[in-house]
């Protein structure tokens, strides 16, 4: 075994790994002796055990690999379920409803067989029972909670129940008694709970998923090393603040399936309700013949998933040398840069109107794909023309203000096709072959062109 050198108090027994000198748990000064001390335990168990050798071509995969919790958006975003010997890490802001998605999930695979260990060391077994009782229609008995700060009583626990799943709430509350005094939450402790954890559900005899809930520091990441995100398979983001009712589960991370991928969920009385159809929440809803200037419509890829999304544009007289250009859902420098190319381009003079952008739902405008419905937004503004609630805009426009092919530009006609949009207007050549039942397909090379057909030939 190996031997290390701590510093013992005389007093009251305390260890620290220096000398101090006054003891921080009884108060006594000079009592810090020099002792020898033996490892073993959890970190003597990783030294000895040896993971066989395989050849790659013989390792077996497939669907069977995967637990499918039946939670819609989550099995996605995970790239089709929980992989057996994964472990990942979800996060959110405070209230965020990271708890509930992991009971939810936990309740999910109970009810298939599967045996859940929900260890908590942020909530007693009560707080965890009334959160169940209201969320969930029926606890299962395969559901096994463990209330306790300790790593060393869930690596038992672990033992005793056999869990197909673990779960962790949170990384940062948990201690292994080999590294104390180190506390909960300190660097050292976080990366060993989570390097037992990992070791275990990567046993190649008893593969085991699991999920660990990590705290969300003030720079919206998760707490402590950067190196806790590197030591597991995937990471989940669950956006979304505690009065919000929608929620966005994005995958920063993902081994096993695609990084970006996103999901959308509604935080009900009941807990997280998948949502089928996210555009809805990016729409206004608005009946047919009722038109508003300001407004254009486009198609986002959130993941592999497309979402028709709602850009909105107020332009109005500037009394200042330097009028506003305001954006909460876009860059700076991306929203000066398509104004340029409005004003050279487009022949629509803003040097003296102030131009406020945002999109419906709050959205952030990630992709060139919405530069177009941008500059249509802001023209329909200006000229206070409303364009059709069932035409849409897909493309990236040039500094010349020749109209650009976006990626998956099919997917995103298709989804508009899908739901009833009578045209849509892309580059020239933008579109390949593709069968479409409804929506006429535009193609147009020039900004200019564009503005001609939709508003006149009249400039501002």
């Amino acid at each position: 075994m190996k031997v290390k050198t701590v510093y013992k108090c005389t007093n009251c027994g305390y260890k620290s790994p220096k000398w101090v000198g006054k003891c921080p748990d009884c108060g006594e000064w000079n009592t810090f002796e020099e002792a020898e001390e033996t490892k073993s335990g959890v970190k003597m168990a990783k030294a000895v055990s040896k993971q066989p050798v395989s050849r790659l071509a013989e390792i077996q995969t497939g669907d069977d690999q995967r637990l499918l919790t039946g939670i819609t958006e989550f099995d996605r975003v995970m790239g089709g379920g929980i992989v057996r010997d994964s472990v990942t890490i979800i996060t959110s802001p405070p209230g965020g409803g990271k708890s509930t998605l992991s009971l939810m999930a936990a309740a999910a695979l109970a009810k298939q067989g599967y045996k859940v260990l929900y260890a908590s060391g942020e909530e007693s077994d009560s707080q965890i029972k009334n959160r169940a009782d209201r969320i969930l229609k029926n606890i299962e008995q395969n559901i096994f909670i463990l209330a306790d700060t300790s790593m060393d009583r869930v690596l038992e626990a672990i033992v005793e129940v056999d869990p197909d799943l673990i779960i962790l709430d949170s990384i940062q509350t948990f201690s292994l008694a080999e590294f104390l005094p180190s506390r909960a939450g300190n660097p050292t402790q976080t990366m060993e709970c989570a390097s037992a954890l990992v070791q275990i559900a990567k046993n190649k005899k008893r593969p085991r998923a699991a999920l660990m809930i990590g705290q969300m520091n003030k720079s919206d990441e998760i707490a402590g090393l950067r190196a806790l995100e590197h030591l597991v398979d995937a990471v989940l983001v669950l956006e979304g603040e505690g009065a919000d009712e929608l929620r966005c589960l994005v995958a920063t991370k993902n081994r096993f399936g695609s990084t970006g991928e996103m999901g959308f969920f509604t935080m009900t009385e009941t807990g997280l309700a998948s949502i089928d159809n996210p555009s809805e929440y990016f729409v206004t809803k608005r009946q047919k013949g009722d038109l508003v200037s300001g407004s254009a419509l486009t198609v986002l890829k959130e993941g592999s998933r497309p979402v028709i999304t709602e850009i909105e544009s107020l332009v109005s007289a500037s009394f200042t040398p330097y009028p506003s250009r305001i954006s909460e859902t876009m860059k700076k420098d991306t929203m000066n840069t398509l104004i340029s190319i409005l004003e050279q381009r487009g022949n629509l003079k803003l040097y003296d109107k102030n131009v406020v952008i945002k999109t419906t739902g709050g959205l952030y405008l990630k992709e060139q794909a919405a530069n177009l419905a941008v500059l249509m937004s802001i023209a329909s503004s200006v000229y206070d023309r409303p364009i059709p609630a069932d035409w849409a805009f897909i493309a990236d426009v040039g500094l010349t203000g020749e109209l650009k092919r976006v990626p998956s530009m099919e997917s995103r006609v298709k989804e508009l096709d899908r739901m009833g949009f009578e045209k849509v207007f892309v580059p020239m050549g933008g579109m390949r072959e593709s069968h479409l039942e409804h929506i006429e397909v535009v193609e147009v090379r020039f900004l200019s062109q564009l503005m001609g057909m939709l508003f006149g030939k009249k400039q501002i």
